[in-house]
Protein backbone atom coordinates (compact mmCIF):
# COMPACT_ATOMS: atom_id res chain seq x y z
CA UNK A 1 0.00 0.00 0.00
CA UNK A 2 2.84 2.38 0.72
CA UNK A 3 4.33 1.71 -2.66
CA UNK A 4 1.01 2.48 -4.32
CA UNK A 5 0.74 5.78 -2.43
CA UNK A 6 4.27 6.69 -3.39
CA UNK A 7 3.58 5.97 -7.04
CA UNK A 8 0.41 8.16 -6.89
CA UNK A 9 2.26 10.99 -5.27
CA UNK A 10 5.05 10.78 -7.83
CA UNK A 11 2.58 10.86 -10.68
CA UNK A 12 0.84 13.87 -9.22
CA UNK A 13 4.10 15.73 -8.82
CA UNK A 14 5.14 14.84 -12.36
CA UNK A 15 1.84 16.07 -13.72
CA UNK A 16 2.11 19.35 -11.76
CA UNK A 17 5.66 19.87 -13.03
CA UNK A 18 4.57 19.42 -16.63
CA UNK A 19 1.71 21.86 -16.20
CA UNK A 20 4.06 24.38 -14.61
CA UNK A 21 6.56 24.09 -17.47
CA UNK A 22 3.80 24.43 -20.04
CA UNK A 23 2.46 27.58 -18.34
CA UNK A 24 5.93 29.09 -18.19
CA UNK A 25 6.47 28.52 -21.90
CA UNK A 26 3.09 30.07 -22.73
CA UNK A 27 3.73 33.05 -20.48
CA UNK A 28 7.15 33.69 -22.01
CA UNK A 29 5.91 33.40 -25.59
CA UNK A 30 2.56 35.19 -25.50
CA UNK A 31 -0.16 36.38 -23.15
CA UNK A 32 -2.14 33.67 -21.35
CA UNK A 33 -5.08 32.40 -23.28
CA UNK A 34 -8.55 33.15 -22.07
CA UNK A 35 -11.35 30.64 -21.68
CA UNK A 36 -14.55 30.77 -23.62
CA UNK A 37 -15.92 33.27 -21.10
CA UNK A 38 -13.04 35.72 -21.85
CA UNK A 39 -11.19 35.09 -18.56
CA UNK A 40 -7.54 33.96 -18.40
CA UNK A 41 -6.91 30.26 -17.82
CA UNK A 42 -5.19 29.01 -14.65
CA UNK A 43 -1.67 28.00 -15.77
CA UNK A 44 -0.17 27.85 -12.27
CA UNK A 45 2.24 30.70 -13.10
CA UNK A 46 0.48 33.88 -14.17
CA UNK A 47 1.67 37.39 -14.99
CA UNK A 48 -0.92 40.06 -14.16
CA UNK A 49 -0.63 43.29 -16.22
CA UNK A 50 -0.33 46.70 -14.60
CA UNK A 51 -3.58 48.50 -13.67
CA UNK A 52 -5.55 45.26 -13.62
CA UNK A 53 -6.97 43.24 -10.75
CA UNK A 54 -7.71 39.52 -11.14
CA UNK A 55 -10.22 38.10 -8.65
CA UNK A 56 -9.41 34.47 -7.75
CA UNK A 57 -11.87 31.98 -6.27
CA UNK A 58 -10.80 28.79 -4.57
CA UNK A 59 -13.33 26.02 -4.78
CA UNK A 60 -16.05 28.56 -5.70
CA UNK A 61 -15.30 30.96 -2.87
CA UNK A 62 -13.41 34.27 -2.97
CA UNK A 63 -9.78 33.66 -2.19
CA UNK A 64 -7.68 36.72 -3.11
CA UNK A 65 -6.99 39.44 -5.67
CA UNK A 66 -3.87 39.02 -7.77
CA UNK A 67 -1.53 42.01 -7.84
CA UNK A 68 0.33 43.06 -11.01
CA UNK A 69 3.36 40.90 -11.65
CA UNK A 70 4.16 37.24 -11.02
CA UNK A 71 1.50 35.13 -9.30
CA UNK A 72 1.26 31.35 -8.69
CA UNK A 73 -2.03 29.51 -8.38
CA UNK A 74 -2.96 25.94 -7.53
CA UNK A 75 -4.41 24.10 -10.50
CA UNK A 76 -7.98 22.84 -10.35
CA UNK A 77 -8.60 24.47 -6.95
CA UNK A 78 -8.01 28.12 -7.95
CA UNK A 79 -9.98 29.83 -10.68
CA UNK A 80 -9.82 33.38 -12.06
CA UNK A 81 -13.41 34.56 -11.75
CA UNK A 82 -13.27 38.33 -12.57
CA UNK A 83 -10.83 40.68 -14.29
CA UNK A 84 -11.27 44.34 -13.31
CA UNK A 85 -9.50 47.25 -15.00
CA UNK A 86 -8.26 49.94 -12.61
CA UNK A 87 -7.89 52.53 -15.36
CA UNK A 88 -10.28 55.45 -15.83
CA UNK A 89 -13.27 54.32 -17.85
CA UNK A 90 -15.21 56.57 -20.22
CA UNK A 91 -18.88 55.72 -20.78
CA UNK A 92 -21.22 57.51 -23.17
CA UNK A 93 -24.59 58.14 -21.59
CA UNK A 94 -27.28 57.69 -24.28
CA UNK A 95 -29.53 60.59 -25.23
CA UNK A 96 -32.72 60.80 -23.23
CA UNK A 97 -35.62 63.19 -22.70
CA UNK A 98 -36.05 65.20 -19.52
CA UNK A 99 -38.62 67.79 -18.36
CA UNK A 100 -37.45 70.98 -16.68
CA UNK A 101 -39.14 72.85 -13.85
CA UNK A 102 -41.02 75.09 -16.32
CA UNK A 103 -42.32 72.08 -18.30
CA UNK A 104 -39.91 72.22 -21.25
CA UNK A 105 -38.89 68.86 -22.74
CA UNK A 106 -35.16 68.57 -23.47
CA UNK A 107 -33.10 65.95 -25.26
CA UNK A 108 -29.82 65.60 -23.40
CA UNK A 109 -26.82 63.26 -23.37
CA UNK A 110 -23.49 63.17 -21.59
CA UNK A 111 -20.17 61.49 -20.88
CA UNK A 112 -19.35 59.68 -17.64
CA UNK A 113 -15.82 59.19 -16.29
CA UNK A 114 -15.40 56.59 -13.55
CA UNK A 115 -12.82 54.30 -11.96
CA UNK A 116 -13.01 51.03 -10.02
CA UNK A 117 -11.62 51.65 -6.55
CA UNK A 118 -12.45 48.27 -4.92
CA UNK A 119 -12.30 45.23 -7.25
CA UNK A 120 -14.00 42.99 -4.65
CA UNK A 121 -17.10 45.24 -4.39
CA UNK A 122 -17.15 45.78 -8.17
CA UNK A 123 -17.14 41.99 -8.67
CA UNK A 124 -19.60 40.89 -6.00
CA UNK A 125 -21.58 44.07 -5.29
CA UNK A 126 -23.29 44.44 -8.66
CA UNK A 127 -23.76 42.22 -11.72
CA UNK A 128 -22.72 44.78 -14.40
CA UNK A 129 -21.02 47.86 -12.93
CA UNK A 130 -20.92 49.90 -16.14
CA UNK A 131 -24.57 49.31 -16.95
CA UNK A 132 -25.61 50.09 -13.38
CA UNK A 133 -23.67 53.36 -13.32
CA UNK A 134 -25.06 54.37 -16.74
CA UNK A 135 -28.65 53.82 -15.61
CA UNK A 136 -27.95 55.69 -12.37
CA UNK A 137 -26.50 58.62 -14.34
CA UNK A 138 -29.59 58.83 -16.55
CA UNK A 139 -32.06 58.76 -13.66
CA UNK A 140 -29.99 61.28 -11.68
CA UNK A 141 -29.82 63.58 -14.70
CA UNK A 142 -33.60 63.55 -15.12
CA UNK A 143 -34.05 64.20 -11.41
CA UNK A 144 -31.64 67.14 -11.35
CA UNK A 145 -33.09 68.71 -14.52
CA UNK A 146 -36.55 68.60 -12.99
CA UNK A 147 -35.33 70.94 -10.24
CA UNK A 148 -34.14 73.67 -12.65
CA UNK A 149 -35.85 75.97 -15.13
CA UNK A 150 -34.72 76.18 -18.74
CA UNK A 151 -32.67 79.34 -18.23
CA UNK A 152 -30.85 77.89 -15.22
CA UNK A 153 -30.02 74.68 -17.13
CA UNK A 154 -27.77 76.70 -19.46
CA UNK A 155 -26.40 79.04 -16.79
CA UNK A 156 -25.75 76.43 -14.07
CA UNK A 157 -24.30 73.69 -16.22
CA UNK A 158 -21.26 73.19 -13.98
CA UNK A 159 -23.34 72.95 -10.81
CA UNK A 160 -25.65 70.46 -12.57
CA UNK A 161 -22.67 68.25 -13.45
CA UNK A 162 -21.37 68.45 -9.87
CA UNK A 163 -24.76 67.45 -8.44
CA UNK A 164 -24.95 64.43 -10.74
CA UNK A 165 -21.45 63.31 -9.72
CA UNK A 166 -22.31 63.60 -6.01
CA UNK A 167 -25.52 61.60 -6.44
CA UNK A 168 -23.72 58.84 -8.39
CA UNK A 169 -20.92 58.57 -5.81
CA UNK A 170 -23.37 58.24 -2.95
CA UNK A 171 -25.19 55.37 -4.68
CA UNK A 172 -22.13 53.65 -6.20
CA UNK A 173 -20.02 53.58 -3.03
CA UNK A 174 -21.22 50.05 -2.19
CA UNK A 175 -20.22 48.94 -5.72
CA UNK A 176 -16.57 49.95 -5.30
CA UNK A 177 -16.87 52.50 -8.12
CA UNK A 178 -16.06 56.21 -7.95
CA UNK A 179 -17.42 58.72 -10.47
CA UNK A 180 -14.71 61.24 -11.26
CA UNK A 181 -16.74 63.67 -13.37
CA UNK A 182 -19.78 63.97 -15.58
CA UNK A 183 -20.05 66.26 -18.59
CA UNK A 184 -23.19 67.18 -20.51
CA UNK A 185 -22.47 66.93 -24.23
CA UNK A 186 -25.51 68.32 -26.05
CA UNK A 187 -28.80 69.88 -25.03
CA UNK A 188 -31.52 69.93 -27.69
CA UNK A 189 -34.59 72.10 -27.20
CA UNK A 190 -37.81 72.10 -29.25
CA UNK A 191 -37.86 74.40 -32.32
CA UNK A 192 -40.53 76.73 -30.92
CA UNK A 193 -38.64 77.12 -27.67
CA UNK A 194 -35.48 77.85 -29.64
CA UNK A 195 -37.26 80.60 -31.59
CA UNK A 196 -38.60 82.20 -28.40
CA UNK A 197 -35.12 82.05 -26.88
CA UNK A 198 -33.69 83.77 -29.95
CA UNK A 199 -36.31 86.52 -29.70
CA UNK A 200 -35.52 86.91 -26.01
CA UNK A 201 -31.82 87.27 -26.78
CA UNK A 202 -32.51 89.92 -29.43
CA UNK A 203 -34.77 91.85 -27.06
CA UNK A 204 -32.10 91.69 -24.36
CA UNK A 205 -29.49 93.03 -26.78
CA UNK A 206 -31.75 95.91 -27.83
CA UNK A 207 -32.37 96.67 -24.16
CA UNK A 208 -28.65 96.76 -23.44
CA UNK A 209 -28.04 99.01 -26.44
CA UNK A 210 -30.75 101.43 -25.24
CA UNK A 211 -29.38 101.44 -21.71
CA UNK A 212 -25.84 102.06 -22.93
CA UNK A 213 -27.02 104.90 -25.17
CA UNK A 214 -28.94 106.54 -22.31
CA UNK A 215 -25.94 106.17 -20.02
CA UNK A 216 -23.75 107.80 -22.66
CA UNK A 217 -26.19 110.71 -22.99
CA UNK A 218 -26.28 111.09 -19.22
CA UNK A 219 -22.51 111.06 -18.94
CA UNK A 220 -22.26 113.62 -21.74
CA UNK A 221 -24.76 115.95 -20.03
CA UNK A 222 -22.94 115.55 -16.72
CA UNK A 223 -19.62 116.39 -18.37
CA UNK A 224 -21.08 119.48 -20.07
CA UNK A 225 -22.66 120.70 -16.82
CA UNK A 226 -19.43 120.06 -14.95
CA UNK A 227 -17.52 122.03 -17.59
CA UNK A 228 -19.91 124.97 -17.30
CA UNK A 229 -19.65 124.85 -13.53
CA UNK A 230 -15.87 124.91 -13.63
CA UNK A 231 -15.95 127.74 -16.19
CA UNK A 232 -18.23 129.84 -13.97
CA UNK A 233 -16.06 129.14 -10.94
CA UNK A 234 -12.94 130.17 -12.82
CA UNK A 235 -14.67 133.28 -14.20
CA UNK A 236 -15.84 134.33 -10.73
CA UNK A 237 -12.37 133.74 -9.31
CA UNK A 238 -10.89 135.83 -12.13
CA UNK A 239 -13.42 138.62 -11.49
CA UNK A 240 -12.67 138.46 -7.78
CA UNK A 241 -8.95 138.72 -8.41
CA UNK A 242 -9.57 141.62 -10.81
CA UNK A 243 -11.66 143.49 -8.23
CA UNK A 244 -9.03 142.84 -5.56
CA UNK A 245 -6.31 144.16 -7.85
CA UNK A 246 -8.43 147.16 -8.83
CA UNK A 247 -9.20 147.95 -5.17
CA UNK A 248 -5.53 147.59 -4.33
CA UNK A 249 -4.68 149.96 -7.19
CA UNK A 250 -7.29 152.48 -6.12
CA UNK A 251 -6.06 152.28 -2.54
CA UNK A 252 -2.52 152.85 -3.70
CA UNK A 253 -3.68 155.81 -5.84
CA UNK A 254 -5.61 157.33 -2.92
CA UNK A 255 -2.62 156.84 -0.67
CA UNK A 256 -0.32 158.42 -3.24
CA UNK A 257 -2.73 161.36 -3.66
CA UNK A 258 -2.98 161.77 0.08
CA UNK A 259 0.80 161.74 0.39
CA UNK A 260 1.11 164.27 -2.46
CA UNK A 261 -1.57 166.51 -0.92
CA UNK A 262 0.08 166.27 2.47
CA UNK A 263 3.40 167.20 0.89
CA UNK A 264 1.73 170.11 -0.94
CA UNK A 265 0.13 171.33 2.28
CA UNK A 266 3.44 171.05 4.05
CA UNK A 267 5.19 173.04 1.31
CA UNK A 268 2.33 175.59 1.30
CA UNK A 269 2.50 175.98 5.05
CA UNK A 270 6.23 176.49 4.82
CA UNK A 271 5.78 179.06 2.08
CA UNK A 272 3.13 180.97 4.06
CA UNK A 273 5.52 181.38 6.97
CA UNK A 274 7.97 183.14 4.71
CA UNK A 275 8.04 186.86 3.83
CA UNK A 276 4.98 188.09 1.87
CA UNK A 277 3.29 184.72 2.22
CA UNK A 278 -0.10 186.35 2.78
CA UNK A 279 0.14 188.22 -0.48
CA UNK A 280 0.89 185.01 -2.34
CA UNK A 281 -2.12 183.35 -0.72
CA UNK A 282 -4.33 186.31 -1.72
CA UNK A 283 -3.12 186.02 -5.28
CA UNK A 284 -3.90 182.28 -5.38
CA UNK A 285 -7.43 182.84 -4.02
CA UNK A 286 -8.04 185.56 -6.59
CA UNK A 287 -6.92 183.26 -9.42
CA UNK A 288 -9.24 180.49 -8.25
CA UNK A 289 -12.10 182.99 -7.98
CA UNK A 290 -11.56 184.17 -11.54
CA UNK A 291 -11.31 180.55 -12.82
CA UNK A 292 -14.55 179.64 -11.07
CA UNK A 293 -16.43 182.56 -12.70
CA UNK A 294 -15.03 181.64 -16.10
CA UNK A 295 -16.65 178.15 -15.82
CA UNK A 296 -20.10 179.38 -14.77
CA UNK A 297 -23.07 178.17 -16.83
CA UNK A 298 -20.97 175.61 -18.78
CA UNK A 299 -22.03 172.38 -17.03
CA UNK A 300 -25.63 173.31 -16.02
CA UNK A 301 -28.26 176.04 -16.26
CA UNK A 302 -28.32 176.68 -12.52
CA UNK A 303 -25.94 179.48 -11.50
CA UNK A 304 -25.33 180.80 -7.98
CA UNK A 305 -23.80 184.28 -7.90
CA UNK A 306 -22.75 186.48 -5.04
CA UNK A 307 -24.49 189.78 -4.46
CA UNK A 308 -21.66 191.74 -6.08
CA UNK A 309 -19.66 189.43 -8.36
CA UNK A 310 -17.57 192.28 -9.84
CA UNK A 311 -16.11 193.19 -6.46
CA UNK A 312 -13.08 190.98 -6.46
CA UNK A 313 -11.47 192.83 -3.61
CA UNK A 314 -14.30 192.12 -1.21
CA UNK A 315 -14.29 188.46 -2.14
CA UNK A 316 -10.57 188.19 -1.57
CA UNK A 317 -10.91 190.04 1.70
CA UNK A 318 -13.60 187.61 2.85
CA UNK A 319 -11.44 184.63 1.86
CA UNK A 320 -8.47 186.07 3.69
CA UNK A 321 -10.63 186.75 6.70
CA UNK A 322 -11.69 183.10 6.79
CA UNK A 323 -8.08 182.06 6.37
CA UNK A 324 -6.98 184.34 9.18
CA UNK A 325 -9.71 183.01 11.50
CA UNK A 326 -8.64 179.42 10.80
CA UNK A 327 -4.95 180.08 11.29
CA UNK A 328 -5.51 182.48 14.21
CA UNK A 329 -2.67 184.74 13.09
CA UNK A 330 -1.86 187.50 15.65
CA UNK A 331 -2.47 191.13 14.57
CA UNK A 332 0.84 192.80 13.50
CA UNK A 333 2.01 196.31 14.49
CA UNK A 334 0.95 199.58 12.87
CA UNK A 335 3.98 199.78 10.73
CA UNK A 336 3.47 196.34 9.41
CA UNK A 337 -0.22 197.13 8.90
CA UNK A 338 0.55 200.09 6.73
CA UNK A 339 3.02 198.11 4.71
CA UNK A 340 0.57 195.30 4.27
CA UNK A 341 -2.14 197.77 3.32
CA UNK A 342 0.01 199.14 0.58
CA UNK A 343 0.77 195.62 -0.59
CA UNK A 344 -2.93 194.73 -0.55
CA UNK A 345 -3.83 197.81 -2.53
CA UNK A 346 -1.23 196.92 -5.13
CA UNK A 347 -2.51 193.39 -5.13
CA UNK A 348 -6.13 194.59 -5.52
CA UNK A 349 -5.16 196.61 -8.56
CA UNK A 350 -3.45 193.59 -10.03
CA UNK A 351 -6.42 191.35 -9.27
CA UNK A 352 -8.88 193.76 -10.84
CA UNK A 353 -6.80 193.88 -13.98
CA UNK A 354 -6.55 190.10 -14.03
CA UNK A 355 -10.28 189.76 -13.50
CA UNK A 356 -11.05 191.95 -16.45
CA UNK A 357 -8.79 189.88 -18.61
CA UNK A 358 -10.42 186.59 -17.50
CA UNK A 359 -13.99 187.92 -17.91
CA UNK A 360 -13.22 189.17 -21.40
Amino acid sequence: MLARAARGTGALLLRSTLVFLQGSVQASGRAPRRASSGLPRNTVVLFVPQQEAWVVERMGRFHRILEPGLNILIPVLDRIRYVQSLKEIVINVPEQSAVTLDNVTLQIDGVLYLRIMDPYKASYGVEDPEYAVTQLAQTTMRSELGKLSLDKVFRERESLNANIVDAINQAADCWGIRCLRYEIKDIHVPPRVKESMQMQVEAERRKRATVLESEGTRESAINVAEGKKQAQILASEAEKAEQINQAAGEASAVLAKAKAKAEAIRILASALTQHNGDAAASLTVAEQYVNAFSKLAKDSNTVLLPSNPSDVTSMVAQAMGVYGALTKTPVPGAQNSSENGRDVQGTDASLEELGRVKLS
